[in-house]
Order: structure tokens, then sequence, then C-alpha cells
């Protein structure tokens, strides 16, 4: 019951942030980075949803555009690490060997390091941007998605089904992506939901540092950090940013643990 309900609560927050992102994409109200001195700090009403910033941008308008090019980072970036992992963990898992033994020893080093801290060291070499950002969180993932992948593959290639495989002549890349893949795609999709929402939080973060999405382009977390100097002022400007972090994280949340208790159980 409980299982159901955080499926169902995650998937209808997550369906409302994914229309609200791919709007963000087509169409705000004003144009996000459009400064108008006459109306700074304007509170929420009819003309401002969310009201104004300290250049009498539309709050609104950039949140919108800001969630889509967060989740725009987040989606490039779990795809980056996403499929690359999966082809590091599956011929390392299945494999093995010399090359399992390498792939080991790097991952071991670099999952010592927090995969925000790992980006940003990437950043400190590649330089500040939406795409610097999403190569970096792309190479720190990699080796969390790979050692997922390479976990399953070493426990399936061992089962009886895959040694049958293997005496009527299956060749191995037939039993590793048709006969072994399958078998780890709820696995796979969880690992990737709890990486996009890991994604989402240190992007945010790194704008919030001014290492991500650079202005003028609005970013959730650079309008946190611009936000904070005016939180007595005008509440609103970080009220709003922040309600749409937590609810893009939470309804993920939801929904991956939704997914992986059901997995569990069967």
């Amino acid at each position: 019951m409980k299982k159901n309900s955080s499926i169902k609560i995650g998937f209808v927050i997550t369906v409302i942030m994914l229309l609200f992102v791919v709007t963000g994409y087509f169409y705000t109200p004003f144009d996000p980075e459009t400064m108008d001195g006459l109306h700074k700090f304007a509170s929420p009403s009819l003309k401002h949803f969310m009201g104004t910033d300290n250049f009498g941008r539309d709050i609104f308008s950039r949140v919108s555009k800001g969630s889509s090019n967060t989740f725009f980072i987040a989606f490039a970036s779990v795809s980056i690490g996403g499929i690359t992992g999966l082809m590091i963990g599956a011929f390392t898992g299945y494999l093995g060997g010399w090359a399992d033994e390498i792939f080991m020893r790097i991952s071991d080093v670099i999952t010592a390091f927090p995969n925000v801290l790992l980006a940003m060291i990437f950043i400190a070499f590649l330089g500040p941007g939406k795409y610097n950002v999403i190569l970096s969180l792309g190479i720190a993932l990699i080796p969390s998605y790979a050692r997922v992948v390479r976990g399953e593959f070493l426990y399936y290639k061992s089962q009886d089904f895959i040694k049958s495989a293997k005496l009527s002549g299956a060749r191995s890349i037939r039993i590793m992506f048709i006969h072994i893949l399958p078998n780890t795609v709820p696995v796979l999709i969880s690992s990737l939901m709890i990486g996009f929402n890991n994604a989402i939080l240190a992007e945010t973060g790194m704008s919030y540092l001014g290492i991500g999405v650079q202005p003028p382009e609005p970013s959730l977390g650079s309008m946190l950090s611009d936000a904070q100097t005016y939180l007595f002022k005008a509440p609103w400007y970080a009220i709003f940013p922040g309600i749409i972090i937590i609810l893009l994280v939470v309804g993920l949340n939801l929904l991956s643990d939704g997914l992986k208790e059901g997995y569990s159980v069967k």
C-alpha cells in the first residue's frame, strides 16, 4: 500500500513538473532576461505570478526557463554517465580478466570522491558553463553506473539460462545485450532516477556557487544565490525557485523508492 502511494504521488508530482519544464522550453510570459527597472521587487500578482527580482525580471519566467536548464543538464549528464557506465559495466562484468581489475582499481579511486566534488574538480579545469557542467557531471557519474551494471552482469552470467545460451552457441555480444541486459533494467532504472536527482542537486549547487550556468541565463541555483541578499525585502525571490527544486527532487525520489520496493518484492 505504501509502495503504491509513493509511486502515485511521485508520478503525479513528476508529471506536473515535467509539464512545467517542457513549457519553459517553448513559452514564458515574459523574456526571462529582460530587465525592467520600474518594477523591481514587485510582489506576486496576476501580472507577475511569482513577482519580480532585483532587476525587475519576471521570476515565473526565470524559474520556468531555469528549471528547463536544470532538467536538460541533469538529463544530458545522466545520459552520458548511464550509457558509458552501461557499456563499461557490461563488458567488465561479463568478460572479467585484467580489464575488470583495472576498472575496479580506477573506480575505487574515483568513487572515493563525492560526485559533486569530482565534477567541481573537472569544472576547475574546463571552466564554468552549462555544457562543461554536463560533461563534468557525466564523467563523475560513470563509475557509479558501471559498478551497478557490473554487479548485475556478474550475478546473471553464472545463472543456468546463460549457461544454456552458451551451450547453444550464442555469441558473447548476444548473451550480454539480449539475455542479460533486459534483466538489469529494473535496477538500472532505479539507479538512473537516483542519479538524475543527484544531478539536479549538483547542478543547482554549482550554479549557486557561480560555476554552473552563467548569467544572464537563468538557473535555479543562481537565483537562490542572488535571492539570499533580499530574503526579508523580497522573500518570494527565494521561495519559488526553492519550491521548484524541492518538487523536482521529491517527485523523482518518491517514484524511485516506489519502483525500488516493487522490484525488491518481486
